[in-house]
């Protein structure tokens, strides 16, 4: 059991300095502000007050949970399909999907969304195609549809492939029995296959939100610096206005949020696990 201990101490002291340290300094930061003789420091809610009090931060705000929710749902209406077909398909077809679905993700994300800015540009390959058809060339680039696109891009493998490991490992007899007891196949995917993978459902929406709600350099790729979600201010107060403590503050306040986020999904899957044991 002590050597177990002692395996685990290089993982916490990694944990301590890398994750614990850096959310101590934002709690510090959100909630100090520099005195008047600028060598002291006074604990204050101003920051939290002029993220509250003004409304180019709360409809920043609410922007960003607005497209967060929109990618996670488009993600989410592309993504079952496409993992349930996985999921039925021929186990030897089933490693050269699961591939093709992967095999994006190992290239930079920062690379792939640059890649869309050539796809999407008024002069880009979408738009030449639709030129030499006689449809003519289509705004796309620099509005919502490119700051949507690029993120269900960027994030539907978490999603597919979350449900596609709850479809995969789901015991076929019970759509065997429910279609034994006459069950069409529309009455067994809404009786036995949804539910069983509603888990795998949880986790995509999960793993799909939590970026998509934090997601800075997607819009400001695709949006061209006009579309400013909740973690473009951020960085721009890090990074331009070298304003840590407000910055810091609308941190905290994007972690709280991720955090009852987290919270709502795990209770979500909690009540599903034993909803479905009950009926097993």
């Amino acid at each position: 059991m002590n050597h177990f201990r002692k395996m685990a101490y290089p993982y916490v002291a990694w944990i301590s300095v890398m994750v614990v340290a850096p959310m101590l300094l934002i709690v510090m930061y959100a909630f100090i502000q520099k005195s008047n003789d600028v060598t002291t420091f006074r604990f204050t809610l101003s920051n939290f007050i002029r993220f509250f009090s003004e409304n180019v931060y709360t409809d920043v705000l609410k922007r960003s949970l607005y497209v967060a929710v929109l990618t996670t749902i488009i993600c989410l209406l592309l993504g079952y399909p496409a993992a349930y077909i996985i999921a039925m398909a021929k186990p030897k077809r089933k490693g050269l999907m699961v591939l093709l679905i992967t095999f994006p993700t190992w290239i930079n994300m920062l690379v792939r969304t640059y890649a869309w800015l050539g796809i999407l540009q008024d002069d880009g390959i979408i738009n030449s195609l639709l030129t030499a058809i006689g449809i003519g060339p289509v705004k796309m680039i620099y509005t919502d549809f490119a700051v949507v696109l690029g993120m269900v891009y960027n994030f539907i493998p978490f999603m597919i492939l979350q449900i596609y490991a709850a479809l995969d490992k789901m015991d076929k007899s019970y759509i065997e029995a429910a279609s034994d007891l006459g069950a069409n196949k529309v009455q067994c995917f809404m009786k036995v296959t949804f539910p069983m993978s509603l888990p795998g459902v949880i986790s995509g929406i999960t793993l799909v939100f939590l970026p998509a709600v934090s997601s800075f350099f997607i819009p400001k790729l695709l949006g061209g610096g006009q579309y400013v979600l909740i973690g473009n201010v951020i960085e721009t107060q890090f990074l331009t206005a070298g304003d840590w403590n407000f910055g810091s503050a609308i941190s905290l306040i994007m972690a709280v949020i991720i955090m009852i986020s987290l919270y709502i999904t795990r209770k979500l899957d909690t009540d599903v696990t034993e909803a479905k044991g009950g009926r097993l």
